[in-house]
């Protein structure tokens, strides 16, 4: 119960009181990484739901606002300024000193203001969720796009799990580092079967049904994929950084949830 609760104080806004005596082992850094997929399950039921009340009332592109409006509170926006801090390092003109520009990069994502770079960046992300989920809200049946809807935070905590097991930390200090050095075989294989749990209940109440065996081609291809995204992740970011930081987490789950997306919407296309 504690690995969960710390799970959702690390990644939502929600003040959920929890002892810690001695301060966060490493163990409870592992413990509570296990527990990702459900605190984005929550995640999701919340933009799933905020959804389906909306369609009720408003037009598919409103609805959209709204849904990702209720993700991004959620989580006070923390996963979107990772996203424009990573973008701002990017952004470093590179000297020829691969180092230099490394620890340059590293400066620049530590640094509280937001650069141009960033806030296009976070401008962009928004949108490509906009135009994306507004035509799954539109054209799928509703009971398919609040599902797939519900499942895309589940993927993309789960994604950040798979990063901190196969990256490398860019800093030797920080709660990044404390967290890659902490995960292990087992953390993964372990919200691997929490997401999979959410992804057997939502197919089988409401996916599976109209869609069948194609449901499974979609998460065995999500997972496939995905994994493959957190392979790429860690080696460009060795290659950028020297290693994954904290703010690199945040955008490997905005770009993960555009992918997830991107991926549900072709699928869609081939099922309907």
């Amino acid at each position: 119960m504690r690995g969960l609760i710390l799970a959702f104080r690390f990644l939502t806004i929600i003040p959920i009181p929890v002892r810690v005596r001695g301060g966060v082992s490493a163990l409870d850094l592992s413990r509570s990484a296990v527990f990702f997929p459900a605190v984005g399950a929550f995640q999701g039921l919340l933009a799933a739901s905020v959804a389906t009340v909306s369609l009720k009332l408003f037009t598919g592109e409103v609805a959209s606002v709204l849904a990702i409006s209720a993700m991004i509170m959620s989580n006070g926006g923390f996963h979107l300024d990772g996203l424009a801090d990573t973008f701002d390092g990017l952004a470093v003109k590179s000297s020829g000193d691969r180092g230099a520009d490394r620890e340059r990069r590293l400066s620049v994502m530590k640094d509280s203001a937001t650069g141009a770079i960033g806030v296009v960046a976070v401008v962009l992300a928004i949108i490509l969720k906009y135009l994306i989920l507004a035509d799954l809200l539109m054209k799928a049946p509703k009971d398919t796009a609040s599902s797939l809807l519900f499942l895309m935070p589940v993927f993309s905590k789960w994604v950040i799990v798979a990063s901190l097991y196969l990256g490398t930390s860019a800093r030797q200090d920080g709660l990044g580092k404390m967290f890659i050095d902490s995960v292990t075989i087992s953390t993964v294989i372990l919200s691997s079967f929490c997401s999979i749990l959410f992804c057997f209940i939502v197919s089988a109440l409401y996916l599976y049904p109209p869609y069948g065996p194609s449901v499974l081609a979609l998460f065995f291809s999500l997972y496939a994929v995905f994994t493959v995204f957190s392979f790429a992740a860690g080696w460009f970011c060795k290659r950028r950084f020297g290693g994954l930081a904290g703010d690199n987490f945040g955008a490997i789950n905005e770009i993960a949830e555009i992918l997830f997306l991107f991926m549900a919407v072709l699928w869609l296309q081939r099922s309907i």
